[in-house]
């Protein structure tokens, strides 16, 4: 992967299999993410947790001003057995990198948890390069669809609120998070625009996914 590029990457769990599986898991995910997104985390995630909270504030401030990022993050989406993520490389091997701990750490974790071993992800992640603005707008739609085509959630008014997405924070200027969202929601009149060109397909595209899982059956 080339640095500077954007790359819609994602993975799944080994033979289909549950990867996040109750509230608590979803958050320390969103955790393991914020924090080895940085390529000089203070510590391992397990060990920083242990810290004060006062501590952790202090530490997690210094490394963002400080520590190179590995990716910055787009856009993303946690489901039940997989994950997708919209990123541009920033360091030599950063996306690599980055997804390796990623799921290294959160598979200690899962595991530890289940009193199971071994791999939870498959062991070769996808990364598709992005080639225009045009896909760069029409992945992050794929992506914040997701929830809503697999069925996850039933109504759009569910998916605005899907909490391991980035959508609410792209329908929330104000809300903070995890995504340098500006650079997507600059093609649209703000969040309203962006919403309107998401939910637009909201429909078409769970059929599609319909579709899809017909033919592979």
């Amino acid at each position: 992967m080339v640095s500077g590029e954007i790359y819609h990457v994602f993975n799944r769990g080994l033979d289909g299999r549950p990867t996040f599986t109750i509230r608590q898991e979803y958050k320390r995910a969103l955790q393991v993410i914020y924090f080895y997104q940085f390529s000089s985390p203070p510590a391992k995630l397990s060990r920083f947790l242990t810290f004060p909270v006062s501590q952790q504030k202090e530490l997690l401030e210094k490394t963002a001003s400080s520590s190179p990022r590995l990716v910055e993050i787009f856009a993303y989406c946690l489901m039940p057995n997989h994950f997708h993520f919209l990123l541009r490389q920033v360091a030599e091997k950063g996306i690599a990198k980055f997804i390796a701990q990623v799921e290294n750490s959160y598979t200690r974790y899962f595991n530890t948890r289940h009193r199971r071993t071994g791999f939870l992800f498959l062991d070769q992640f996808k990364a598709v390069r992005i080639e225009s603005e045009e896909q760069l707008v029409h992945v992050s739609r794929y992506i914040h669809l997701n929830p809503y085509s697999s069925f996850v959630v039933k109504d759009l008014k569910d998916l605005e609120k899907y909490p391991w997405s980035s959508l609410p924070e792209f329908l929330t200027p104000e809300k903070e998070g995890l995504c340098q969202k500006e650079m997507i929601l600059n093609y649209f009149k703000g969040s309203a625009g962006y919403k309107e060109f998401v939910f637009d397909q909201a429909d078409y595209q769970r059929q599609l996914d319909q579709i899809k899982h017909l033919t592979l059956e």
